[in-house]
């Protein structure tokens, strides 16, 4: 897939669709079916074991994804993976992408997806504020890049009216990589029906491959 990737960016360098406008990093969670497993056996999951009652039934261990992981979401206990993606703000054409468990953190993946951010012409990154910490403005700085990410408020300092305004101006340039999740979920296929992350980073990675025609074949006719 990484290969794919690449073979493609450079089709749209030759096209003349380079990176512009600056870079957006953001996460969409991609379910699967709600694995049905014991306490025990999620524990057993949880450290990297694969549970005796599996290996008992060998067809059994074949219908579970023991690398997908649970994660609360909007008040709502969801399974599956994350799609992190790195988008360009003028074209919003994904131009890198990870895969991990939906229980990773969005900031943990920000900065190996920033390594191609330098081949964007603008130096702008954009984020919610999930990704707002002193670690990931140490990255940002480091690779010269303007930080452009929402500031979050914290008990007792509150955000300023001024930082308020700031996100609302940021918000609506951030808000461009919800047109392309949304463009996704268009394709169909709410579940994602393979096992394991090799087959889901593969699966998601066409996904993003298949968004990045569509929105190539919507340009230029």
């Amino acid at each position: 897939m990484n290969k794919l990737f690449e073979r493609f960016d450079r089709c749209l360098g030759e096209r003349g669709f380079q990176a512009q406008g600056g870079t957006i990093v953001d996460a969409s969670l991609v379910e699967v079916p709600k694995q049905h497993n014991s306490r025990r056996e999620n524990e057993e999951i949880k450290t990297g074991k694969v549970p005796r009652s599996f290996e008992k039934k060998p067809e059994k261990t074949r219908q579970k994804d023991t690398d997908a992981r649970w994660v609360k979401k909007n008040e709502t206990n969801r399974f599956g993976y994350k799609n992190h993606v790195q988008v360009d703000v003028k074209n919003k054409f994904v131009r890198d992408y990870d895969v991990t468990d939906a229980a990773v953190h969005d900031s943990q993946v920000m900065e190996p997806l920033l390594s191609k951010a330098k081949k964007n012409r603008c130096k702008e990154v954009y984020a919610d504020s999930a990704y707002s910490s002193a670690s990931i403005r140490e990255v940002l700085e480091k690779k010269k890049l303007r930080d452009r990410i929402h500031r979050k408020g914290y008990r007792d300092h509150p955000l300023t009216e001024r930082s308020r305004k700031a996100n609302r101006k940021k918000s609506t340039i951030r808000a461009r990589v919800e047109h392309i999740f949304g463009r996704q979920r268009q394709f169909g296929e709410k579940l994602m029906r393979c096992i394991g992350k090799m087959r889901a980073r593969n699966w998601i990675g066409l996904r993003n491959l298949v968004y990045n025609l569509d929105r190539f074949a919507r340009m230029v006719t």
